[in-house]
């Protein structure tokens, strides 16, 4: 009899357990199928986001842009929509944290090398000596594929204009000068991911192996999507 009553004991914590699983794995399947929601300029430490766009709580796009990349192509808006995209704002002779970003980037691009629906934009924020020439030799070393990583630059100002109305990478302290440009663009270690519909999903510490994991995982959610 204390046999049965054992048995049936181990069969009721079994299915206790075996329900407890299923549930956990639910949790984790709805988790992974959520949406990732949009980020907009209101949710946003306001002295990244200019005071004319601080109250946008709901439709942040990315504006219209238009740079050239390292093979002196021109990249803009209409070359990422319908895209995922992956923006970062660095300069060649950074000797800090740009190195350490391009190395984890390269790590981003191995992830998506055959993918087809997304692109990787560097963003110069010191276009008097990045040229294209100066780009390209950089983005050799860097092993960027054509087509799918891009090194931008043009007019600084558009550049910096972007980096503050788009993605809200600049803070206001670090611009002397009163409008978009600044002279001296400190330059951030976020990663921005977008989606094909232009909205940002996320900001990635570009330097932290973590986070650039976190990037790759809902970059890739982004295009099951």
């Amino acid at each position: 009899m204390k046999k049965i009553g054992l048995l049936f004991f181990l069969i009721f914590c079994f299915c206790i357990g075996l329900g407890y699983y299923f549930n956990i794995e639910a949790i984790k399947k709805k988790k992974e199928n959520q949406t990732l929601p949009d980020i907009n300029p209101a949710e946003i430490d306001t002295s990244l986001v200019p005071l004319s766009l601080r109250n946008v709580g709901l439709g942040h796009k990315i504006q219209d842009f238009e740079f050239t990349n390292q093979y002196g192509e021109t990249i803009g808006l209409e070359n990422v929509k319908g895209k995922v995209f992956i923006a970062e704002f660095f300069f060649t002779t950074c000797g800090s944290i740009c190195p350490i970003m391009n190395k984890k980037m390269q790590k981003v691009q191995k992830n998506f090398l055959n993918e087809k629906n997304i692109q990787i934009l560097s963003f110069t924020v010191n276009p008097e000596i990045d040229t294209p020439e100066i780009l390209l030799e950089y983005a050799k070393k860097h092993n960027a594929k054509k087509g799918l990583w891009h090194f931008l630059t043009g007019e600084k100002k558009q550049l910096y204009k972007t980096a503050r109305r788009s993605f809200f990478l600049l803070k206001a302290a670090e611009v002397k000068n009163q409008g978009d440009l600044g002279s001296d663009f400190i330059h951030t270690n976020n990663f921005v991911l977008v989606d094909k519909n232009l909205g940002i999903k996320g900001y990635y510490d570009g330097t932290n192996d973590l986070e650039v994991s976190k990037l790759i995982d809902q970059a890739q959610r982004l295009l099951r999507e």
